[in-house]
Parts: C-alpha cells; structure tokens; sequence
C-alpha cells in the first residue's frame, strides 16, 4: 500500500464468528473498505466508460486536492534542506512519482466531464435532471458553451437560411438527426457487481447480478447501480 492510501486507510472493523455459530456474517459496505484515491479510481473508470455523464464526486475531488497541495508542499521543502540525505531523496522522488500518478487520475475526470459537457451542453442546460448531476461550475461552463456555439452556428449557417429554418430546436423525424445532441443510454456497457443486485432493461427483461460478476448490460439498466455503488463499469 502506498503512502498516499496509507494516510487515507480507514480502521476497518472486524467481525469474527465461532465454528459452531451459524449466525451469517454481515454484509460489508465496500465503500467503508475503500480509500479516497481508491473511490476515485472507480468513478474514474465508470465516467470514462459512461456514455452519459454521471454525478459529480466533487467532496471527493476536493479531499484529493488538498492532500495533493499538502504532499507538493511538503515534497519541496524536503528538497530545498541541505541536510536531506541520499536515501531521503530517493524517498521524495517515490512520493513525487505517486503524487504525479494522482494528477493524471485527476486531470482524466476533469477532462472526461469536461468533454461530455461539451458535447451534450444544449441536452444539459434544457434537463433539470442532468443538471442536479454536474456541479455549479460544470452548469455555467455548459451554459456558455452551449451559447457560443448557438452563436457560431448562427453567424456561419443559420442567417442565411429561411427564418423557418433558422431553429436549433427542429423536431426529429424519421429523415432528418435531432438538432441536440443526446448521450446514447442504450450502448452496452459492461457491469461489474460489486454487490448482488437486480437490474431491469427498458424491455422490462430482469438480470440477477451475482457479486463479481461481469455482465453485459445496456447503459440505462445499471445506470442507477453505478451511482449507488453497487455496480462498476470496466
């Protein structure tokens, strides 16, 4: 275990039982069991192989923050005393290497939602519901992409064209794509169970999740068990 998940590591309880006691052991909360560098690991992947975006995890995000500022100051003091030994050094370099592995975790989830965003911005700002999954700054920062891009289109096709077609908003039809772009919750992802689960599709067909195992499963029935915990995305 490294440094970092050390500091993070919780006290985990332990439950023991008698060979003779046939009392069942209880059910462990997995997220208990897991470090903060841990649980944004999973999110993580789970954003990544999302094709909707899911709820922020921005307590969590900025937990990892402060530590990363604490670990890089700490870092730079060590290598600026004179007194810092050879091994001492080598010591920093192994935390400076862990610290910069955080980063690019970090980096990927911003970008990951921050690409979703754009891509979806229009979708985002006119759903109050995929709204209460982003945060304040991930909302404005859709608002504003959603209208630059309202005005580029605008100024560079729409004014040309019949007012009746200057609309971003046009009704699909069986000929003509949706004007807004929407996630496809109906790609199939696979679902890792990490705790036994029922799942149902929108064809109203039920799947029996066993813990551990890894099904493959459209985005919308397990989309509800991602943000519960009890199913990951690999």
């Amino acid at each position: 275990m490294s440094n970092w998940e050390a500091e993070f590591q919780r006290n985990k309880n332990a439950a023991a039982m008698d060979d003779d006691d046939d009392v069942p052991m209880p059910e462990i909360d997995l997220d208990d069991e897991e470090t903060p560098l841990e649980k944004l690991t999973r999110h993580w992947m789970n954003e990544r192989h999302a094709p909707d975006i899911l709820p922020a995890q921005d307590v969590l995000l900025g937990t990892i923050l402060d530590h990363l500022r604490r670990q890089s100051d700490t870092i730079q003091l060590l290598r600026g005393d004179p007194s810092t030994s050879e091994e001492e050094h080598m010591r920093i370099m192994l935390a400076q290497t862990e610290v910069e592995r955080v980063k690019f975790i970090v980096r990927s989830y911003v970008r990951t939602r921050l690409y979703k965003i754009e891509k979806y911005a229009r979708h985002i700002i006119a759903n109050e519901e995929v709204q209460t999954r982003i945060t304040a700054a991930e909302r404005d920062y859709a608002s504003r992409h959603a209208h630059l891009l309202d005005r580029h289109f605008h100024s560079s096709v729409l004014q040309s064209l019949p007012e009746s077609q200057t609309g971003l908003d046009d009704i699909p039809n069986f000929i003509m794509p949706p004007m807004v772009t929407e996630p496809d919750t109906t790609r199939p992802v696979f679902a890792h169970a990490r705790k036994a689960t029922i799942v149902r599709t929108d064809q109203g067909k039920t799947f029996d999740l066993s813990k551990g195992g890894l099904t493959l499963l459209p985005f919308s029935a397990v989309a509800d068990e991602i943000s519960s915990g009890r199913v990951e995305l690999v």
